[in-house]
């Protein structure tokens, strides 16, 4: 019944795996499946290949008709009315490092958060796109944890003042190898339009089940993916953890007298 959006859809894993996941969590009613298959994944894609690639992704996978929209989501007049405030969940690994002039970046994005930085505005898109009551899981670069810009404090201000965050998961240099050798993490944030982060929970993940050269060969028994995930489950009982363990939770307060730093080693 929720609705999943990836608003850079690219080979469309993200999505492939969310369909994946529902299949497998319960057996489908005729009409559990029709909503699965119809009305549960959306997403966009702006690059054609890409596009062409993770609408055929989504099909091998099962997906007979996918809802992708082949368009630059962050463009102005792009942006359908119809999908602001709609979707529940968003999962989504936007583009780094890019670049977009202000006259061809959606004005209402440009108001929540003044900035040419695509990292930052697929944030603001994010808040925009989402429910009250939405969750999102977004893998952002480091730089968008502490970089001293207006543009970066004020989107890290409103993620932990305006509405709720949940967890920053900080993840090792090589996950995106061979493609790509920058540090990422993982932002959990709830949109609330009126706050609720009470404290914010971190994790130091060191490997995820491959090795972080660019071979990425399986390592199934150096895996953090397991605890990080039983973790997350029961993490408002972590509050005796340390500070040099993997995960802890720290107050909302600190964040803020910390001009809402969100890289692990600030704590």
């Amino acid at each position: 019944g929720e609705t999943v959006y990836d608003a850079a859809v690219g080979s469309a894993g993200f999505l492939c795996e969310a369909y994946a996941h529902l299949r497998a969590s319960k057996e489908l009613s005729a009409s559990e499946y029709e909503q699965l298959q119809s009305h549960t994944l959306y997403g966009k894609e702006k690059k054609s290949l890409a596009y062409v690639i993770g609408i055929m992704n989504m099909i091998l996978h099962g997906i007979e008709a996918p809802n992708i929209i082949h368009a630059n989501t962050l463009g102005e007049n792009v942006m359908d009315l119809q999908e602001k405030d709609r979707f529940n969940i968003i999962l989504a690994n936007p583009p780094f490092a890019g670049s977009l002039d202000y006259e061809s970046t959606a004005k209402d994005l440009q108001q929540i958060v003044k900035t040419k930085k695509t990292e930052l505005l697929f944030g603001a898109l994010f808040l925009r796109l989402l429910q009250t009551g939405g969750r999102a899981a977004v893998i952002v670069p480091d730089g968008v944890l502490f970089g001293s810009s207006n543009a970066h404090k004020a989107l890290r201000k409103i993620l932990v003042e305006d509405q709720k965050l949940d967890a920053v998961i900080s993840m090792p240099s090589g996950v995106f190898k061979p493609y790509a050798g920058v540090s990422t993490a993982i932002l959990f944030f709830t949109k609330t339009n009126s706050g609720g982060t009470d404290n914010v929970w971190f994790y130091d993940m060191q490997a995820d089940g491959y090795s972080l050269d660019d071979k990425r060969t399986p390592q199934p028994d150096k895996s953090d993916l397991p605890d990080i995930l039983t973790r997350w489950q029961s993490r408002e009982d972590e509050t005796e953890r340390k500070r040099t363990d993997q995960s802890f939770l720290v107050p909302k307060d600190e964040i803020a007298g910390n001009d809402y730093d969100l890289s692990i080693n600030r704590y």
